[in-house]
């Protein structure tokens, strides 16, 4: 039985004064949202509440829950139980894991129904990646999301309007508050779509640095144990992963470049840090839901999929499923790279970077480079914004190598209108320290670990 309505101000008071919410208290709240007796004024003033004052453990649990139920839960075969699963990123710069993971899972027996976010701002979005496959469809009802999984194994698509409505509103006025860096907000936002989708485990990949959202690994590890925790009390396995994100990850930033990316890792090639993410998450995921007896096992298992072609097999019935016309799929997977290139389509103009003196690369910044990407036509600034998927960059050079004065670093995809200021943002963001020498990384990615420290729930081996 539903509780009685709460007065909202007595609520918005309560809680700017430091007061604990009792559950059915947040629960009206939550309503209140979903049905629109709220004023957004009263939601604003709930969220910077909130924010300020923070929530303990409880009460983040109950207003996940509430946001889970303020619309349709997904429901799946029972044969399928234990074996549902999914991933989920803080975001960051270059960030294609999804891409790889869903299908490689897939590909080992899981069931994985992904669904993910758009990009704002500097970071990418998942469904913008994939939408610049032609014919691709994000919109699945819960209906055509069960057919694609029973075919497939995995389908990656959007928020439906059936899914925590409750979100979808909190969410838009999140932004414009400046209440998106919450503790429990976030994990309520992003633990109450994955509880709506009825999961056995989840992985998190908990992003850390300069071009992600929690800039300190202490302030990350922070978020992680509250997604954890509150996971479990769900009844969902979760793990998380606390990753960097100061430089881009793998060597493509922009949606077309990103997909390329994936393909290539897929065909167990690819940069060495996009690799590891994603068997470290997958490894992590099959642990959890019984298919491997340890993490690292996981992992062999995860990484035999990429190898052996498997993955990139799944990922071509994903794309044929939601939409990719057979002959576009199958030149995407099985083509060369001139083909992929024309199925994707290319930018107007490719110019290459300069190294502006000789130096061995420290480390190349993404924020910068993801900004100038965003003002090119990459990315979006308010929801609804059209993006260039053609927009991007490929990093030439990895950390450790050294560079001749003159040599190019990057590889700058455009349509034009690129800016002097803009320029010499780009040639900023590459660091170049002093020394000379034999280049000993080649040019996939750095060999150090993105990869700080895994968070596991209390108890958990």
């Amino acid at each position: 039985m539903d509780a009685p309505p709460v007065s909202l101000p007595a609520l918005i008071r309560r809680k700017r004064d430091g007061e604990r919410l009792r559950d059915e208290e947040i629960q009206s709240f939550v309503r209140g949202v979903t049905e629109g007796s709220a004023q957004q004024g009263q939601i604003g003033a709930m969220l910077m509440a909130i924010r300020l004052r923070g929530m303990d453990a409880q009460e983040t649990l109950a207003l996940t829950r509430a946001m889970a139920a303020s619309g349709r839960l997904l429901a799946w075969p029972q044969g399928w139980r234990g074996r549902l699963v999914d991933k989920h990123s803080t975001g960051g710069v270059g960030d294609k894991v999804s891409l790889a993971l869903a299908p490689a899972l897939a590909a080992c027996g899981c069931k994985v129904p992904m669904i993910s976010g758009r990009g704002l701002g500097h970071t990418g979005g998942t469904l913008d990646k994939l939408e610049a496959i032609p014919g691709f469809c994000v919109s699945q009802s819960p209906e055509q999301m069960q057919s694609i999984l029973e075919q497939v194994g995995c389908c990656i698509v959007g928020q439906s309007e059936e899914l925590v409505p409750a979100d979808r509103v909190l969410y838009s006025l999140r932004d414009v508050t400046a209440t998106v860096d919450s503790l429990p907000l976030i994990t309520a936002s992003i633990l109450s779509k994955k509880a709506a989708e009825q999961i056995s485990a989840l992985v998190l990949d908990v992003k850390f640095g300069s071009a992600a959202l929690y800039p300190t690994l202490e302030s990350a590890r922070e978020l992680a144990q509250s997604l954890v925790a509150v996971g479990e009390e769900l009844g969902i396995r979760t793990a998380a992963v606390l990753s960097s994100m100061d430089q881009p990850l793998g060597r493509c930033v922009g949606n077309s470049l990103e997909v390329l990316e994936a393909l290539q890792c897929l065909e167990g090639r690819g940069p060495d840090d996009l690799r590891e993410l994603v068997t470290v998450l997958g490894g992590l995921l099959l642990w959890q839901c019984g298919m491997a007896p340890t993490a690292e096992q996981g992992q062999e298992l995860l990484a035999r999929a990429l190898d052996d072609g498997s993955a990139l097999r799944t990922f071509q019935a994903m794309l044929g499923a939601q939409g990719v016309p057979p002959d576009t799929a199958r030149l995407l997977c099985a083509g060369t790279p001139q083909q992929r290139r024309q199925v994707l389509g290319q930018a107007g103009t490719r110019e290459e970077l300069l190294a502006p003196c000789e130096g061995r690369v420290q480390g190349i910044e993404a924020l910068p480079l993801a900004r100038v990407l965003h003002e090119l036509g990459a990315g979006r600034t308010r929801a609804g914004e059209a993006i260039n998927p053609r927009v991007g960059a490929e990093l030439l050079v990895a950390v450790g190598q050294h560079l001749r004065e003159g040599e190019p670093w990057l590889r700058l995809h455009h349509d034009g209108g690129l800016r002097a200021e803009q320029r010499q943002a780009l040639q900023d963001a590459l660091l170049l320290g002093t020394g000379t020498g034999t280049d000993t990384t080649g040019t996939t990615g750095s060999t150090m670990s993105r990869i700080a420290e895994t968070v596991l729930p209390r108890g958990a081996p």
